[in-house]
């Protein structure tokens, strides 16, 4: 008798699309490749939008690390929690002291060893830099997706990798098989 797994009511590895009419300017048309989930709360990286003038060679600049080599890359609004702390999401094919796997899809670091692991090019081959993160405590989450505010999709590499940030909200809805255009600002009632 084959007994199918119960689907988790948690989002780890997927990703949170902001609906429009949010609420919230700092999350309009976001995408957040979801970190961790659990009871306990929630953590997400902003993938959806860069920091205007800032790039990686900055980022490994303020750490006196030599940029020779590695791509000016631009840093993503990870979100409006600890805006100056940085993250890396990245491939699975490297690990680092505080490395967290995230679903089998992708992996999480935020010490310094991962950037000079990319500027020695040694590190994951793929990767995203953020500054910030988007945080939710015990349930939060859970209740603000019983609202209208976010639309969850499954982790998708194409999205994470080889799509520009402008591009990841459309390209995800689009995706799901919604237009985005077609979306409504509010939440209906019955």
């Amino acid at each position: 008798m084959n007994v199918s797994p119960t689907p988790s009511p948690f989002l780890t590895g997927q990703f949170l699309l902001a609906m429009p009419g949010i609420g919230d300017p700092r999350f309009e048309r976001a995408v957040i490749a979801m970190c961790a989930h659990d009871a306990a709360g929630a953590l997400g990286i902003g993938i959806g939008a860069v920091v205007d003038g800032l790039t990686l060679h900055d980022v490994l600049a303020q750490f006196e690390i030599a940029t020779d080599g590695v791509p000016a890359a631009p840093v993503h609004f990870g979100g409006p929690v600890e805006p100056r702390r940085g993250f890396v999401v990245h491939s699975t094919d490297w690990s680092g002291q505080d490395t967290v796997d995230v679903a089998g899809r992708w992996a999480l670091s935020g010490t310094v060893d991962v950037l000079r692991a990319i500027a020695e090019d040694r590190g994951p081959a793929r990767w995203i830099v953020a500054l910030g993160y988007a945080g939710w405590g015990e349930g939060q989450l859970d209740g603000e997706m019983t609202r209208h505010g976010w639309f969850n999709v499954e982790g998708d590499e194409a999205l994470l990798y080889d799509t520009d940030a402008d591009d990841r909200w459309h390209r995800a809805f689009s995706a799901a098989g919604i237009d985005p255009r077609m979306l409504t600002p509010s939440a209906g009632s019955a």
